[in-house]
């Protein structure tokens, strides 16, 4: 009985006699271990220092301390500006070599070859004066002086014929397109250009209103003279310059129109420009610079239409500097555009 009683109270037997070991209690689980999130560190801001050197003399002008690196030129010509105030920010020009090409004001310092201890070089502009100032003297000028010579006022031609008029009708035309062409122009720089550069210099204005206004001048006091004579092929020769003309002026609006859309207010994005809804932007496909196509189309038509020499070379001096700047703007199109359209010329197609 103390044998049985004392299996009983110890536990079962095994199948070898032996007896089972009572099952161990269950460990208590642990909580998992809340881990902090790492610090993020924050990367140190480099900031440059800027020296500012007389391009022609080497000597230092400005050093500036602790630049941020997403400074713009822009906003250095403006800390310059600060410690030199006769050179304000238009009249500036700094470049990252003496004799190199200057920066533009967007471009970005950490952007530029050029160390935390950047050294740039600046050339005075000269004296600035904004373009729509420039534009509007230049073709103010044209404007009146063809009207003085148009109404003969005194002092032109010979007293009997002061404030007399022409008995030729092509040259009450001629005044009509030449003021038409003069005022659109006027318009066009208040209320459709958009530039680029803000200024220019100031000498320029001296050049281009001599250019403008001689020119002017040379062409009305022949085609309003006593003694002109109408064209050889008369009314005929006449009526087609006439549309020559209109439909040069009218394309060479549309033109402008289409390069103003592309570049927003306040923007100097550039863009590749393509022909739109409108059949005058369409010889965007063939020419790079069609304003200055219809430009000299107008000049041909009132070469025509007038029959004089003066005005005939004032086209041709017109032509060879338009064609420098299509040229060059063409050059530019095609560095800065990868794919630019190749069948392009810059101002005649398939020619120039």
């Amino acid at each position: 009985m103390d044998a049985l009683a004392l299996e009983a109270t110890s536990g079962k037997k095994t199948t070898n006699g032996a007896a089972a070991a009572a099952p161990a209690a269950p460990a208590p689980a642990q909580a998992p271990v809340k881990r902090k999130p790492a610090k993020k560190t924050k990367k140190a801001v480099v900031f440059f220092e800027v020296e500012i050197l007389d391009a022609k003399t080497k000597d230092k002008l400005c050093f500036l301390d602790k630049v941020e690196p997403n400074a713009t030129i822009g906003e250095i010509k403006s800390m310059f500006h600060k410690s030199h105030p006769q050179w304000y920010p238009a009249r500036q020009s700094i470049r990252l070599d003496p004799k190199g090409k200057s920066l533009k004001d967007e471009d970005v310092l950490q952007h530029l070859p050029v160390g935390t201890t950047a050294t740039f070089y600046f050339r005075d502009l000269g004296a600035q004066i904004s373009w729509v100032t420039v534009f509007l003297t230049e073709y103010t000028g044209p404007l009146v002086i063809y009207l003085m010579f148009y109404f003969r006022v005194p002092f032109i031609y010979a007293p009997k014929y002061d404030f007399t008029t022409s008995k030729h009708w092509v040259v009450h035309l001629a005044c009509m397109c030449h003021s038409f062409h003069y005022v659109k122009r006027l318009l066009e720089t208040l209320f459709v250009h958009r530039f680029s550069h803000g200024t220019m210099p100031l000498r320029n204005i001296f050049k281009n209103c001599t250019y403008y206004w001689g020119f002017a001048a040379w062409m009305a006091y022949y085609i309003n003279h006593p003694l002109y004579t109408p064209p050889i092929y008369g009314e005929q020769q006449i009526r087609l310059a006439l549309i020559i003309f209109l439909f040069c002026q009218i394309g060479n609006f549309s033109i402008h129109v289409a390069l103003r859309n592309l570049r927003p207010p306040g923007s100097k994005t550039r863009k590749i420009p393509y022909p739109t809804k409108n059949p005058f932007t369409w010889i965007f496909l063939l020419v790079s610079c069609p304003n200055y196509t219809y430009e000299l189309g107008s000049w041909l038509g009132f070469t025509l239409m007038t029959q004089c020499l003066p005005v005939a070379f004032f086209t041709l001096v017109g032509f060879i500097q338009m064609t420098v700047w299509a040229k060059g703007k063409h050059r530019s199109y095609l560095k800065e555009f990868r794919d630019y359209p190749p069948l392009r010329s810059p101002i005649l197609p398939f020619i120039l």
